[in-house]
Parts: C-alpha cells; sequence; structure tokens
C-alpha cells in the first residue's frame, strides 16, 4: 500500500513536470517559427518576378489537420512561394467529443459543429485555399478531388483523414453538413427517449457515456450494455475500468462482458448473444471502434499500410517509404504507436509535421520527433449527467480523480473558444445553409 502511494506521487510529479516541459518546447517552436519566418521573408521571390505558388496540400481538417494548416500558415511569410490547401468533405469543425451526449440529451447537438476559419487568423487570405470535398485520389505528385475532379499539384501532403466509424453515430456524424448532422443527432435523441429498453453495443468510451448518460436523464428505461471484452474501457488501466464499470451499475446499467450479439429479430424486439442469452430491446445502437481511414494510399504505398489499417510513418511523421519524402502522416490514421490517441496527441503530431514541412522549405531537413507519451492518453470519462472520472496512467501506476459535472454541454463553449469563434455563433446556422460539397473559397481568417 504504501509503495502505490509513493508511485502515484511520483506520477503525478511526473505530469506536472512533463506540462510545464511541454509548455517551454511549444514557446520555443513558436519563437523559432516565428524567427526564421521574418528570415524567410527576406528571400522569398519579389512582385516583380513571380513565380507560381507551390501547394502544402492538408487532406483533412480535424484536430491534427487543421492543427497543422494553422501554423504553416502562420509561419510562412506573406510572400511565400507555397500555399496552404486544405480539403475537408465537412462544412464544419465536427466536435466528435461531446457526440455520445448530444445523442442523449436535447437542445444542444447544434453545439458539436463549429465554424471552419477563424482558428488560422493572423494568416493572410491569399495563402490559404479551402475546398471542401473529398479526395478520391493520391498520387506522388497530385491529387484528385470526387466532385470537381480537379487536379491538385503539391509539394507537401499531410494526410490527416482519422477515422471512421461504420455506424456512424454516437461516435461519427457520418454527414458532412450541420443541418444533416444536427438532425441526425435529434433523430438518435427521439429514438433514445421514446425507447423503454434500449441496447448499447459497445463497451469503450462512447458506449459507456451513451449508457449513462441514458440511464441518467431517464432512470425509468431498462439500459443494457453489450460488450465483447471481459471489462469496459479495455485500453486502459483497471482502476478506469473498475470506476466506469461501478458508475454503470451504480445507475442501474445492466452490463454483459464477454458477450457478442449475434442476431436481431425486430419483430419480437429480441437480440440473441453468443452465450445464447436472449435479451429484450427496442432500440439497438452500436457504440463499436472505428478504423483508420488509410484507404486513399492502398494504391500509391499499400506496403506503409499495417495490418490494422493504420499508415507506417518515421519518427518526423513523414511516411514511412522513402519514395515519398513530401508526404506526412498524422493523427488517427498514423501509426504512431500512441496509446490512446486523441486531440492532444493529434495536434502535438500537427505542430511536429508542419515545423519540419518548415524547415524543408527553409532548406533544412525535418529534425522534430514524434514520440508518443504516456500523459497525452489522459481522458475525461462522463459516468451519467452529473459524474465523471479523469484517469492519468503510464501502463504500470494509474491516477483516477473523480469529478462533478453541472454543464450539459460539457463545457464546449471553450473548444469553440479555442478555434476563434464565440460560442455558440454561427452565420450560417439556423436560417442559412452550408455551402454544397465541392466548394472552394477563401475563409474568413
Amino acid at each position: 500500500m504504501v509503495f502505490k502511494k509513493i508511485a502515484k506521487s511520483i506520477l503525478f510529479a511526473k505530469i506536472v513536470i512533463y506540462s510545464v516541459q511541454l509548455y517551454f518546447d511549444v514557446l520555443t517552436q513558436s519563437i523559432a517559427a516565428s524567427v526564421h519566418g521574418r528570415r524567410a521573408k527576406s528571400r522569398v521571390t519579389s512582385p516583380e518576378s513571380p513565380k507560381e505558388l507551390q501547394n502544402i496540400v492538408v487532406i483533412g481538417a480535424s484536430f491534427s489537420g487543421y492543427h497543422a494548416a494553422k501554423l504553416l500558415t502562420n509561419s510562412l511569410p506573406p510572400n511565400s512561394p507555397y500555399q496552404v490547401v486544405v480539403v475537408e468533405p465537412n462544412s464544419h469543425f465536427q466536435f466528435t467529443w461531446v457526440l455520445p451526449r448530444f445523442c442523449v440529451v436535447e437542445g444542444h447537438e447544434h453545439k458539436a459543429f463549429i465554424p471552419y476559419g477563424p482558428y488560422l487568423k493572423p494568416a493572410p487570405k491569399s495563402m490559404v485555399r479551402w475546398i471542401q470535398d473529398r479526395v478520391v485520389s493520391v498520387s506522388k505528385e497530385s491529387i484528385r478531388l470526387q466532385s470537381s475532379t480537379e487536379e491538385i499539384p503539391y509539394a507537401f501532403l499531410i494526410i490527416a483523414t482519422g477515422s471512421g466509424a461504420e455506424d456512424s453515430l454516437p461516435s461519427r456524424v457520418g454527414a458532412p453538413g450541420k443541418p444533416e448532422g444536427v438532425e441526425r443527432c435529434r433523430k438518435m435523441q427521439m429514438r433514445i427517449k421514446e425507447s423503454k429498453r434500449p441496447l448499447i453495443v459497445g463497451g469503450g468510451a462512447a458506449g459507456v457515456e451513451l449508457a449513462t448518460d441514458a440511464k441518467s436523464l431517464y432512470p425509468e428505461k431498462h439500459v443494457a450494455l453489450v460488450h465483447s471484452r471481459p471489462t469496459v474501457m479495455q485500453r486502459f488501466g483497471s482502476e478506469l475500468q473498475a470506476a466506469a464499470l461501478e458508475g454503470l451499475e451504480r445507475l442501474g446499467v445492466e452490463v454483459h462482458l464477454s458477450e457478442r450479439m449475434v442476431s436481431e429479430d425486430v419483430e419480437s424486439g429480441t437480440v440473441l448473444l453468443k452465450s445464447g442469452k436472449v435479451l429484450e430491446c427496442d432500440a439497438v445502437i452500436h457504440c463499436t471502434g472505428q478504423k483508420p481511414s488509410s484507404q486513399l494510399l492502398s494504391d500509391l504505398a499499400p506496403g506503409s499500410i499495417s495490418e490494422s489499417g493504420h499508415i507506417r510513418v518515421k519518427p518526423t511523421l513523414q511516411i514511412a517509404d522513402d519514395s515519398l519524402p513530401n508526404v506526412y502522416i498524422i493523427g488517427d490514421v498514423a501509426d504512431t504507436g500512441t496509446r490512446n490517441p486523441n486531440a492532444r496527441s493529434a495536434m502535438r503530431q500537427g505542430q511536429i509535421a508542419a515545423d519540419n514541412i518548415t524547415r524543408v522549405t527553409w532548406g533544412k531537413k525535418p529534425s522534430h520527433h514524434y514520440k508518443p507519451w504516456w500523459g497525452e492518453a489522459v481522458i475525461k470519462l462522463t459516468l451519467g449527467l452529473e459524474n465523471s472520472v479523469t484517469h492519468f496512467g503510464d501502463g504500470k501506476t494509474e491516477l483516477v480523480f473523480p469529478g462533478k459535472e453541472t454543464d450539459p454541454a460539457l463545457m464546449c463553449d471553450g473548444t469553440w473558444r479555442h478555434m476563434g469563434v464565440t460560442p455558440f455563433e454561427d452565420s450560417s446556422w439556423p436560417q442559412g445553409e452550408s455551402e454544397g460539397v465541392g466548394s472552394s473559397a477563401k475563409l474568413e481568417v
């Protein structure tokens, strides 16, 4: 017991020390980028002898890609020969962490969709081209868009396509526009509200949060959760697993572990589990894991895709293919060894990729390396509308802090502010409609 307390104290001290070190590392790199940017400004082509702009293409604008685009646009000098081209299929930044809550609690679903653009300030408008579309193919020299079929050459390419869920909500929206995304959330809310015996399939974070929120908001419902592993939250330590299970059972959620749903009989309102158990239910909600969206490289670099579907990378976050030195992979799709990919690890990868590309534009070699750190795997898990736990773990020792929740929107206003947007102001909502897929625009940055 004494040893355990000492180990926890050491873990807490390591978290504090690393947080301070990380702050100074970020500050140092930001200063360096600014200094080199000013130096580069004096070397760029003058207006009298212009050259064609070279593209730094970023595919995907979730946390990693959006952050990389921000750093690139603010590191390159105003007259740089480079232009940052962001290709993103969604009209708004989709804050997926709040989706399980907004699939249950009504009246906040629009807050999961944050307008794109302001996060890139104060970059010059001429330095950014934003395209709402999908990329259908990638070659060694260019990308091809889906809707316009435009082919865009690139000097550098960042692939930040993330991961996707086959069953969409509550893990992913599954719709590019805000109106359709909000409507999908509302349909899920009504589905849960109108059910008497909802069954949640999957015991990861999304499944645990959805089940506890549903039972907390509607205590009269019979909520059940089926998970294929012996524990919920299996990617984390035993203390978080125990806290999550205790939170489920305290609310009265019926938990079935080491089970799989074999079939569903809609007419009889039952599902069959692999053990032979038959459960009554009138709504089945799948919260199973996501798969990396790496299919874009299946032709160009099939050998770089791992068995898990992730794209193998070098420590510099360049793709692990020497024939493609100008291609970088970041975020959930990258095979970085990150135990719990999240916004923190994604943004740090975005910073490293942006810094390395900036170095190459200065005529230097990429030298910044990404190394996964256990401290980035911290997770805050809600256990109903009023309770939560925050977990730190280094694989040997864990720290679990219980907490109380008072904001039904999970303080997502802070993310809006971080993105440079006033909560919850959106000129396209509710009266306006988002631009259609395939549009190309200079964002208001």
